[in-house]
């Protein structure tokens, strides 16, 4: 207690000065002080919880805000050093405590790192980020968010290196370190030049300034570039570091550097020869485009993409692989999917991509998805022969697969063809009953729209035996459905009844059988308690609503009896399991005083 009125008489010159400056009145002044003396006896306790330090924290930044609020309101500016500072100075304490007590908390530590930031508080923080990294030394992200902060905020690339040297120490394979150290060097690199640039401007001497040369060209991202080359095996990380160089304008003899390696090391990978097809569109945007005609910009661009498909061509005959497929058609597509006012190019372009979907399947080499994405292709540029060859081709290739059979059915079903029942039939042999749901599900709704009454009604009671027992669960409820929608109230009632003997159902099951009783206009209640009772049976011991709507039921209708409640009340009790007692109390008390 002596400690906190120590606290608390520390505050008091700053809360007098913002009284006397008129920042405050006395009323709010001692609001503040209530608040602050709660707030100091909770983080006091011996069991101290982390809540409350952020609490304590968030009320002095709520208070720095209002303050500057109200600064800028009345226009006052001075006294920042008796006010202000006292009270960032209490929240680093607190962070430092907080930190301290809990020291895996990185989101603590972030936070106090973006107090820093918005208050300015550069000393500080750069306390913060020493004691951070001595802590979490493991985490690759915080020693980069360091570094960057000495290079932007405190413009020392000094620092910044250092600390890349030492995240390195810790993560000698970790490819973000080595391409946000490269940047550094990039970006250390430029920020030179421009100094340099801007004293011969200024015709000053540079006697003084000592600017090498190496480093003037990116010689020390070099020597990172290489370091890491060494390190990180893939094209993925060449390719970051690719793209990270092209952002500086003195860079080209680091990129050809680079594309060497790429074309050294990793030519039998996709991606490289993605990056080198793709390379040819830049290539040719380099040069000046002015003073030319639509039709010269369209007859360029078709050039340029023809050079990049050669460079595909060369691609899928030195990697034969469905990845390098998969990049020549992908970006066939980007380029169909383009907008051009050009008919002509647009023609050449869908042509283009038709053509290498017929090689690589040609070729064996067409994935599952790819063959969908040619399919819709088809489908959109109105060739349907087309379509459907296609579609079987897929089918054959993938026989097991449920996506590629739905695909080839709705193919056959969207342009009305007539074998489609042989189709569903050979789809049906092919796939395992385990997951053939949504091609059973297909085929009754299918022939619902297309076959009679009783051809559907068969397929209905083919498709429960076919299906697995938990995919039967959603046959059943369409089953009712349409039951009820093309035979009517006595059907159904025969048809539930004989369902009823194949567990398992589902709880919507039942549900749809009451909300057909309900919607007859003799409803019997005498029904209903056994559509209730039935799905008791299954689900009463896992939901709670599936009670209360009994209860509200012999509540609210007429054939109803009001004296049955108490039974089923004690009967849920007994049934329901764990914490859904406690559930079915609560919302059974709300229904009893109407609130439900």
């Amino acid at each position: 207690a002596e400690r906190i009125e120590q606290r608390l008489e520390d505050r008091i010159p700053e809360l007098e000065q913002l009284e006397r400056v008129g920042l405050f009145t006395r009323k709010e002044i001692r609001a503040v002080l209530r608040k602050a003396s709660a707030l100091e006896y909770k983080i006091q306790r011996r069991a101290l919880r982390k809540e409350d330090f952020i609490n304590y924290i968030q009320y002095e930044v709520n208070l720095l805000e209002l303050i500057k609020k109200r600064r800028a309101r009345i226009g006052y500016s001075f006294k920042k050093d008796e006010i202000e500072y006292s009270i960032l100075h209490r929240v680093h304490s607190l962070f430092n405590r907080a930190t301290g007590k809990w020291k895996d908390d990185v989101q603590l530590w972030l936070s106090h790192v973006a107090f820093c930031k918005q208050w300015n508080s550069k000393h500080q923080l750069s306390k913060v980020f020493s004691t951070m990294l001595a802590i979490h030394s493991n985490k690759p992200a915080l020693w980069i968010m360091a570094a960057k902060w000495e290079m932007e905020t405190r413009l020392s690339s000094e620092n910044a290196r250092h600390l890349f040297l030492r995240a390195l120490r810790f993560h000698p394979e970790c490819p973000k370190l080595y391409q946000e150290y490269f940047r550094m060097e990039l970006m250390h690199a430029e920020k030179q030049r421009k100094e340099k640039k801007e004293f011969e401007q200024a015709k000053m001497d540079l006697g003084e300034f000592n600017y090498s040369e190496e480093i003037l060209n990116g010689e020390m991202a070099r020597i990172v570039y290489r370091e890491a080359s060494q390190k990180i095996k893939g094209v993925k990380f060449q390719l970051a570091v690719l793209s990270i160089a092209k952002l500086f304008d003195f860079t080209q003899d680091l990129q050809k550097e680079i594309l060497e390696t790429l074309q050294t090391r990793y030519t039998d990978d996709p991606l490289t020869w993605d990056y080198l097809a793709r390379r040819e569109l830049e290539l040719g945007s380099l040069q000046p485009t002015e003073h030319t005609t639509k039709q010269k910009k369209v007859s360029e661009m078709a050039q340029r993409e023809e050079r990049c498909c050669a460079v595909f061509d060369e691609a899928v005959r030195a990697v034969p692989a469905v990845e390098m497929w998969k990049c020549y058609i992908t970006f066939c597509l980007e380029r169909y999917n383009r907008k051009t006012n050009s008919e002509e190019l647009k023609q050449k372009r869908l042509e283009r991509t038709l053509n290498v979907f017929s090689k690589a399947h040609e070729s064996n080499l067409l994935s599952e998805a790819l063959y969908k994405q040619w399919l819709q292709l088809l489908l959109d540029s109105n060739l349907s022969e087309k379509a459907v060859e296609v579609a079987e081709a897929a089918a054959r290739h993938f026989s097991q697969s449920v996506e590629t059979w739905q695909m080839r059915l709705q193919v056959l079903i969207q342009l009305k063809r007539d074998d489609v029942t042989q189709c569903f039939e050979e789809a049906i042999k092919h796939v395992k009953s385990k997951g053939s749901l949504p091609l059973w599900t297909l085929w009754v709704e299918w022939s619902e729209g297309t076959n009679s009454k009783e051809d559907t009604e068969a397929l209905y009671q083919r498709s429960l035996y076919a299906t697995t027992p938990a995919e039967s669960v959603t046959m059943k409820e369409m089953y009712l459905d349409w039951t009820y929608r093309n035979g009517g109230y006595k059907k159904v009632k025969r048809l539930f009844t004989s369902l009823c003997e194949n567990r398992p159902f589902s709880l919507d099951f039942f549900r749809k059988m009451i909300q057909i009783e309900k919607e007859q206009e003799s409803c019997k209640m005498l029904h209903l308690r056994e559509y209730y009772e039935r799905a008791l049976r299954e689900f009463g011991s896992t939901n709670t609503d599936l009670w209360l709507d009994y209860i509200k039921e012999e509540l609210s209708h007429p054939q109803g009896k009001p004296e049955n409640c108490g039974s089923i009340h004690w009967r849920a009790m007994k049934m329901l399991q764990g914490d859904l007692v406690e559930d079915f109390v609560s919302k059974y008390t709300l229904l009893q005083t109407g609130h439900l």
